[in-house]
């Protein structure tokens, strides 16, 4: 218990927030039908989680560094399943919205938290272990999510994919008291609320406006508005980061080629891999009439080859450098949409099978070595910063995704069918008009819709590829100099507490080897 508790808390509650990320697409035509929800509703109940999450994921890891990690995760945990069991009980798209934005910010509170409590509890070689245990459970919980999420719903029902984190909630809980002690962050640091507030701000109205672009056109005035308070919000986000004495995300780091290139990618990796998913997974039960089970099945050729490649080629690829794997990843991300782009009325799912392989090799690729460059990016007192920022712009490039490649969708859609039938059709109401348009018309207005939305994707996947190629170095630029110096006597103290528990850890290694009984096989 004492060796593998503290690892089984975290990795419980690191499945379960992961997994309702991408749970919940194959379940999107049955909510549609139970609640009445139109497609903005079904966008912000995926990205109002993933927007939650991105947004407060660098503050709640600063405040659980000043209130206690242990404390923050687990208030997360319940915060969680309060949130779940809301979903569960949703009586309208509006309040389910609301319980997934709740969910968000209980996955932020224990996604901020997982890995500074491991590296707290496990050193040396146990340490590697653990994160190890703890990537492959991260890598297992996308893969998972489209398959449990269509036996759930074609089973007890939609509503089971959000109650399944109620019992599992509670173990998580029990363990976390039980086993892993508290810890905190370097002494004297500081909070920062308004940083936090700014980039929520920022984070909300861009999606915001990229939503309502979907509904109302790019110019419309609410558009605009949403997209103007974004600026004003980025630019307090900046301002207030070059004053805070503790920083959420020192705006200098962007300085650095290498570390611009990571956070890009990070952004639009999500976004082109996954961004579509909830589209594809529309129109392969509305209209070409596939259970959810059979719907989430599909999405498991990129699962599998996500699984294999990340797997191999952390003994294959030792050594190459990480701007080769990230940007020539994401250049197969690029191809894999594309691939994707040519359906038309009679398609069938076989055809997206080799765009799905080729995007699930272009996600092993990037996912296992995007946080690594991001840490290698920066000076070592700015890893933490670097490790929360890359998971941030991925989150965010997942709620960004959902919501412009549902614009990209409709508008195209529109070349064809009148304004709402469009809407319609993309949130899952087929039935509704087949008996106007006729199936063949239906068929080739979402086909349409979908060639357009994977364009897009690959389109931004290519270009950031190519960026990261260019912007992602080893080397040492003269900024580092200025990053270093500003840091607080705080953060010097931190950067030393950690260099003297890495000589005790190797201590403490070399005496359990002395110590370890004489075996016929040890000298």
């Amino acid at each position: 218990m004492r060796t593998w508790g503290p690892l089984t808390a975290v990795c419980l509650g690191t499945f379960m927030l992961l997994l309702d990320v991408t749970i919940a697409v194959v379940a999107l035509p049955d909510m549609a039908r139970g609640l009445h929800a139109s497609l903005s509703d079904l966008q912000w109940v995926m990205d109002g989680y993933a927007l939650a999450l991105a947004a407060l994921l660098l503050g709640l890891g600063a405040a659980a560094d000043v209130l206690g990690r242990r404390r923050v995760h687990v208030a997360g945990v319940v915060l969680f399943a309060a949130a779940s069991l809301l979903c569960g009980l949703a009586t309208g798209p509006g309040m389910l919205v609301a319980a997934r934005g709740l969910q968000g910010v209980g996955a932020a509170a224990m996604f901020a938290t997982t890995l500074p409590l491991l590296g707290s509890v496990y050193q040396g070689r146990r340490r590697s272990m653990a994160l190890g245990v703890w990537g492959a459970v991260s890598g297992a919980a996308a893969a998972v999510g489209p398959v449990l999420g269509g036996l759930l719903t074609d089973g007890p029902g939609w509503r089971w994919i959000f109650w399944v984190n109620l019992p599992v909630s509670v173990v998580a809980v029990w363990l976390t008291l039980r086993v892993v002690p508290e810890s905190r962050g370097a002494r004297g640091r500081r909070v920062d609320w308004a940083g936090t507030a700014a980039f929520a701000a920022f984070a909300g109205a861009l999606t915001y406006g990229a939503v309502r672009a979907g509904a109302h056109g790019w110019t419309e005035g609410g558009t605009l508005a949403s997209f103007a308070l974004a600026v004003v919000a980025l630019a307090g986000f900046v301002v207030v980061e070059r004053r805070v004495a503790d920083p959420l995300l020192d705006p200098r780091l962007f300085l650095r080629p290498a570390f611009s290139g990571v956070m890009l990618g990070g952004l639009a990796f999500n976004a082109a891999a996954f961004g579509v998913m909830a589209y594809t997974s529309i129109w392969l039960q509305t209209l070409l009439g596939m259970s959810p089970v059979r719907g989430g099945l599909v999405f498991v050729w990129l699962s599998l080859a996500s699984f294999v490649v990340a797997a191999a080629g952390g003994r294959l690829l030792h050594g190459v450098p990480a701007r080769l794997t990230i940007g020539g990843g994401l250049l197969l991300i690029a191809a894999g949409q594309f691939c994707m782009a040519f359906l038309d009325a009679s398609s069938s799912a076989s055809a997206l099978v080799p765009g799905l392989l080729l995007v699930g090799v272009g996600t092993g690729l990037v996912s296992p070595g995007i946080a690594g460059a991001a840490l290698a990016a920066v000076p070592p007192e700015r890893a933490g910063m670097a490790g929360g920022a890359v998971n941030t712009f991925r989150q965010l490039g997942y709620a960004l995704g959902i919501a412009v490649f549902g614009t990209v969708v409709t508008s195209r859609m529109e070349d064809t069918l009148p304004h709402d039938a469009a809407h319609g059709l993309a949130g899952g109401a087929a039935g509704a008009l087949r008996g106007v348009f006729g199936e063949h018309a239906l068929r080739t207005a979402f086909a349409s819709g979908l060639n357009a939305a994977a364009v897009a994707a690959g389109a931004v996947a290519a270009v950031a590829g190519v960026l990261v190629l260019v912007l992602v170095r080893a080397d040492r630029g003269p900024r580092d100099a200025g990053v270093t110096d500003s840091m607080t006597a705080a953060q010097k103290e931190e950067r030393g507490e950690k260099a003297k528990e890495a000589k005790a850890e190797e201590k403490a290694e070399k005496k359990e080897e002395k110590a370890a009984p004489a075996t016929p096989y040890r000298r």
